[in-house]
């Protein structure tokens, strides 16, 4: 019988198959040696079954390949063990059947919690082995040589997220070189995390001598250092570096431009300087760059080929710099932009249109400029963040309203203006808006087509109209910020109610009454709320359902109108933080606030508070009950609720008997002010010595006696030392130089005895120095050249017995010229914007001014009712932004010098009571437009007095007992009249109707005043003007000073 062809090859095929699978079968099945070294393995384990996804589930009765986490070879000899995240505890016994499967090629146990115990010595044996990740395994200590017996190893992963409960992995001895000595096929090495504590030149080296295939470098927090050694380059199969959280303090090598494989490079918190190799950025291949948090890295981005390659950008907290080129656009496949916290400047190029794969875009704390360009084709993008820049124009609906999977778009502090677009209020994904400190106009209208939003920010626009009632329809809105805006009209507190998942609220500042009706609402319907900021919104009680509040943390009502006694129930706002209730009308006793409030900060200043001062919460920060009327002492304990605080005011109020010594105890305190107080006694003599902590003493206006303690502590910190306005007598502290932070000094009226403080020559930092009306006496030179205080800006020294000349070398290193306008302040808590602002009392216009905010650029010098003599040095012409200058009541001799009309920004100038001679300068009459008071009497002054510009609103009283003055204000006239300044060169060539016509000396009239001049001039009409136009102009082009503006006109 025959069989045919075709039946003969499928019977061969079917037969083969049987035959195969049978081999199979048999090739799956698990050898014994390797089941009951498995079986050994899971006994010895320490593991925690509820967690455990592998070991749990081994069944005995099973075939051992077919556990989980087992992978067999098809001789039945297990290959590969996978038993990460088992919650493995406890230690790896070195006897561990686990090292006896010596067919093992991968092995993994990593994210277990292996009791930080060493990593056996054992593993060396398993030689098989190209796959070994003990990452997060738990193990610690030194990595032993026998890890260099794995000669086989692709991949390596030691690494772990160090935590500081747990002990680290280290690589010292032996070292990195003797660990990869052998690891020539090795691709991929992780020790992220592990202490290596190695230089550039070891490191590197290291590994480029043993380990020349290598792809991926993941070294991140390992201790390395640099520089960065020239034989890294050696690896060019690298294709991922990671040694990001090293300390290399070098900048980054132009050979890594050279890495052409390279897809990632990471370097972040590196310590980077210089500038970064502008080509790295144009390698081809390289999608992911990680820059950032190196603040000494400097750079630029180039312009970027077509298609490249790039998907993560990320330079933030560095100083790149310089435009964004256009040819940014050219990156097709950027998903991620984080460029915060740098240089960058000028406009947002409109080519970033075109990276339609973009996903997040974070540009914020930049200089960028101009209009945001449109992000529309950008579909992916979930958020955007370009606060705190220069951008400017109008937001238009357009280039929103197709970025449907936006979650987050952040645009405050920038110059942005216009309305706010409705369409924003419409996108789908959206749950973070924040547009504050913009200058955003107009009313705000929108409908409501999402409920996810839940974060709100509006404030400090220019916003105006009724709060839109959407606002409450927003059901899952969480923060809500419209402060410091100009809404008006009035606003039911109780439409919050609709809000059921508001957490912070904050209507400050608006021209918005408002109102809470009790009568309609039931405390339970109202969302339980953790910050609420009501300041300056016309509130007259306090709000009846705050009462019902359990999770309130933030409460502001300050700069209201609310009367009566600060409530009982807030002391069961037990979860309370901050409390800030001043400037209202508070009155009544202030109950001791209980232990458990947990209050931070407490702010009751600038009420109608009476009574004892209340017992303080121990856990507050920022104290201040200042401008009230407690009239109590201070109590003696009080140290002891202050044992956190950085800042205490109690001053302006009626406090009598002496400072209590434990405040010093309060060891973390920077400001105590207990200034206008009725204290009396000694200043402690610990307050001297609280080291460098406190930063300002301010107990001015009391009734304190004694000496200054000369117990100032060698590490003193104090910026502001004020005793002004007591009765403390000696000298001045020889100790008071270790101060050398020292910014403002004020000893005023006491009754101090002692010579100039020279000895505090040397704190570079003094602004502000005031020691009028003691009994100082002496020189007020410290001699020698840019010895005294190159930042003071404010020197107060009237009414003692200072003798000698004015310094003509101290007043040249007197250079406080500030360019930028910003307030002499202290930082107390800067993550709530509360500083500490200096008050300091000087002499203005004749007036007693309090400072309470000291501007930079405001100069001051006061050196009046002293006995000064010599001339007014020309030192202090140099001095352009001194705004008053009052040398008055000394003996001060000489000419008032003409270059005090360089100071063109004085406001106030008193000479009087000199033995000053010669005539007004016409310059100050001329240059000094902002004066507003000025006294030159009783000296020995002559000529005219210059009656122009501001001098012409000058009263008599300004220029008496001076025998030799005349004209206006003076009853005394001028033989020649008063002097006037000279024309501009446009009034001299004008052809105006208007001629000028200079009185010259009598020498020039008698020459010009022959009668043959003379007839013409009284009876022809046509020469007498062409005369006075052209005699004129030829007169004042020889003495243009001559020039005294008396003005003719036609008829």
């Amino acid at each position: 019988m025959k069989i045919p062809f075709f039946s003969w090859r499928f019977l061969i095929t079917i037969c083969s198959l049987f035959v195969n699978f049978g081999v199979f079968v048999v090739s799956d099945q698990c050898l014994h040696d390797q089941r009951e070294l498995l079986i050994g393995l899971k006994n010895s384990l320490k593991f925690n079954s509820a967690l455990s996804t592998k070991l749990v589930h081994w069944n005995e009765s099973l075939n051992c390949c077919s556990w989980k986490g087992v992978t067999c070879s098809e001789e039945g000899r297990v290959i590969g063990f996978n038993l990460n995240n088992e919650s493995i505890y406890g230690g790896l016994h070195k006897s561990s059947s686990l090292f006896s499967l010596q067919y093992l090629q991968n092995l993994s146990l990593a994210y277990n919690k292996l009791n930080s115990s060493q990593i056996p010595s054992q593993f060396g044996n398993l030689t098989n082995l190209f796959y070994l990740n003990l990452s997060n395994s738990g193990f610690a200590g030194q990595i032993l040589s026998e890890i260099s017996n794995l000669k086989r190893l692709v991949t390596l992963d030691l690494s772990t997220n160090f935590l500081p409960s747990y002990s680290m992995l280290e690589i010292k001895k032996p070292n990195l070189a003797t660990l990869v000595k052998n690891f020539v096929e090795l691709k991929e090495l992780y020790l992220d995390g592990v202490n290596i504590s190695a230089p550039g030149n070891e490191w590197c080296k290291a590994l480029s001598s043993s380990v020349p295939n290598l792809r991926v470098l993941s070294m991140s927090d390992c201790y390395l250092s640099g520089p960065f050694d020239s034989s890294l380059q050696k690896l060019q199969s690298l294709s991922i570096i990671r040694l990001d959280f090293n300390l290399f303090n070098a900048p980054v090598p132009d050979f890594f431009a050279n890495f052409a494989n390279l897809t990632s490079l990471g370097l972040s918190s590196c310590g980077l300087n210089g500038t970064f190799p502008e080509k790295v950025f144009r390698i081809l291949t390289l999608q992911t760059i990680d820059l950032s948090n190196n603040e000494l890295l400097q750079g630029s981005l180039p312009e970027f080929l077509p298609n490249g390659s790039l998907r993560s950008l990320l330079l933030s907290g560095t100083k790149f710099s310089g435009a964004l080129p256009g040819s940014i656009g050219n990156l097709k496949m950027l998903s991620t932009i984080v460029l915060s916290g740098c240089n960058f400047s000028g406009s947002i190029p409109n080519s970033m249109a075109n990276l339609t794969q973009l996903v997040y875009l974070d540009m914020s704390f930049n200089n960028f400029t101009r209009p945001i360009p449109s992000f529309s084709m950008a579909k992916n993008l979930t958020e955007i963040n370009l606060s705190h820049n220069d951008l400017t124009g109008k937001i238009h609906s357009l280039i929103w309203k197709d970025l449907l999977k936006l979650v987050s778009l952040d645009l405050g502090y920038n110059s942005l203006e216009g309305n706010i677009p409705d369409s924003l209020f419409s996108l789908p994904s959206l749950q973070i808006l924040q547009l504050s400190n913009n200058q955003f106009s107009g009313r705000l209208e929108f409908n409501v087509s999402s409920h996810l939003l839940n974060t709100l920010d509006l404030s400090s626009n220019n916003l105006e109209g009724p709060v839109p009632t959407s606002f409450f329809e927003l059901q899952g809105l969480k923060f809500l910020s419209l402060s410091s805006n100009n809404f008006n009209g009035s606003l039911q507190l109780n439409k919050i109610q609709q809000l059921r998942n508001l957490s912070n609220l904050d209507l400050s500042f608006n021209s918005l009454p408002v109102e809470y009706n009790e009568t309609n609402s039931l405390l339970s319907s109202f969302p339980q709320i953790t910050t609420l900021r009501l300041a300056s919104c016309n509130l007259k009680t306090f709000p009846y359902f705050l009462r019902n509040q359990s999770i309130l943390t933030t409460l502001d009502l300050s700069i209201n109108q609310i009367t009566g006694e600060i409530p009982n129930w807030i002391q069961n706002l037990t979860n309370l933080l901050y409390l800030n209730l001043s400037y209202n009308l508070l009155e009544g006793p202030l109950l001791n606030l209980p232990s458990t409030l947990s209050l931070s900060i407490l702010d009751l200043s600038f009420n109608k508070l009476q009574g004892q001062l209340p017992t303080l919460p121990p856990s507050a920060t920022y104290l201040d009950l200042s401008w009230n009327d407690f009239s109590s002492v201070i109590p003696a304990g009080i140290g002891s609720s202050l044992s956190v605080a950085f800042f205490l005011s109690l001053s302006n109020n009626q406090l009598s008997g002496s400072i209590p010594v434990s405040i010093c105890g309060a060891i973390y305190l920077e400001v105590l002010d207990l200034s206008d107080n009725l204290l009396s006694g000694a200043i402690p003599q610990c307050f001297y010595e609280m080291g460098e902590t406190l930063r300002v003493l301010d107990v001015r206006r009391n009734k304190l006696s004694g000496n200054i303690s000369d117990s100032f502590s060698v590490n003193c910190g104090l910026q502001t030392l004020n005793i002004n306005g007591n009765q403390l007598r000696g000298v001045v502290p020889k100790s008071s130089e270790n101060c050398k932070n020292l910014e403002v000094l004020d000893m005023g009226n006491n009754q101090l005895k002692d010579v100039f403080p020279c000895n505090l020559k040397n704190i570079s930092s003094l602004r502000v120095l005031i020691l009028r009306s003691n009994q100082f006496y002496g020189s007020i030179d410290c001699g020698g050249p840019n010895t005294s205080w190159p930042m003071l800006q404010i020197v107060e020294m009237a009414s003692n017995n200072f003798t000698g000349q004015l310094p003509r070398e101290s007043l040249s290193a007197w250079k406080a010229m500030m360019d930028d306008i910003q307030y002499l302040q202290i930082p107390i808590l800067q993550f709530d914007h509360i500083y500490y602002q200096h008050l300091i009392t000087v002499t203005i216009k004749g007036f007693d001014i309090e400072l309470v905010k000291i501007l930079t650029i405001f100069t001051a010098i006061d050196i009046s009712n002293n006995n000064l003599d010599g001339p007014i040095p020309e030192e202090i012409g140099k001095i352009k932004s001194l705004v008053v200058l009052n040398l008055s009541h000394n003996a001060l001799t000489g000419h008032i010098p003409p270059f005090l009309g360089n100071l063109t920004q004085l406001e106030s100038l008193d000479l009087s009571s000199n033995k000053l001679t010669g005539e007004i300068p016409v310059q100050l009459a001329d240059c000094l437009t902002f004066l507003e008071v000025i006294n030159l009497s009783f000296n020995l002054l002559v000529g005219p007095i210059p009656f122009f510009k501001q001098f012409a609103t000058f009263s008599e009283a300004s220029y008496e007992g001076n025998e030799g003055l005349c004209g206006y204000p003076l009853n005394k006239k001028c033989t020649l009249g008063p002097r006037s300044p000279p024309p501009t060169f446009q009034e001299t060539h004008s052809n105006s109707e208007e001629v000028h016509l200079n009185f010259v000396s009598a020498e020039l009239r008698f020459i010009f005043g022959s009668g043959i001049v003379i007839w013409p001039l009284m009876f022809c009409k046509r020469w007498s003007t062409w005369y006075f136009i052209h005699v004129d102009n030829i007169l004042i082009r020889i003495f243009p000073q001559l020039n005294l503006g008396i003005k003719y006109r036609r008829r």
